[in-house]
């Protein structure tokens, strides 16, 4: 069979094995910090995407309708509020997080807000 000096070998073996596979897994995503540049072209992307969407409506809803661009100016007023308000919510989330104390931050990250 194996020798004692084997098995005890071979389980230093494993433990350095699976010491060094746990260096190289990946981080979990929830774990990352994200940058002021990061965070500014979030907020960003949500105010166009807010003009864009409402854009999109306004001028779907004069090509059905054949209306003057009454409704595009409309919804292009509404998505750029939506877009703002949606900023806003970010700001505020954003300032929440770095207010909270490093426990606080932990718990909100598992709980998925």
């Amino acid at each position: 069979m194996t020798d004692p000096d084997d098995s005890e070998r071979m389980a230093q073996l494993e433990a350095r094995i699976n010491k060094l596979k746990g260096k190289d897994t990946p981080k979990p995503h929830q774990e990352e910090h994200y940058s002021q540049a990061h965070l500014a072209w979030r907020m960003v992307i949500e105010l166009v995407a807010g003009l864009a969407i409402g854009f999109g409506m306004g001028f779907g809803l004069d090509s059905l309708f054949g209306t003057l661009p009454v409704f595009l100016v409309i919804f292009t007023l509404l998505g750029f509020v939506a877009g703002i308000k949606t900023m806003m919510r970010s700001a505020k989330e954003i300032q929440q997080a770095d207010d909270a104390p490093d426990g606080a931050e932990d718990k909100r990250v598992k709980d998925g807000d």
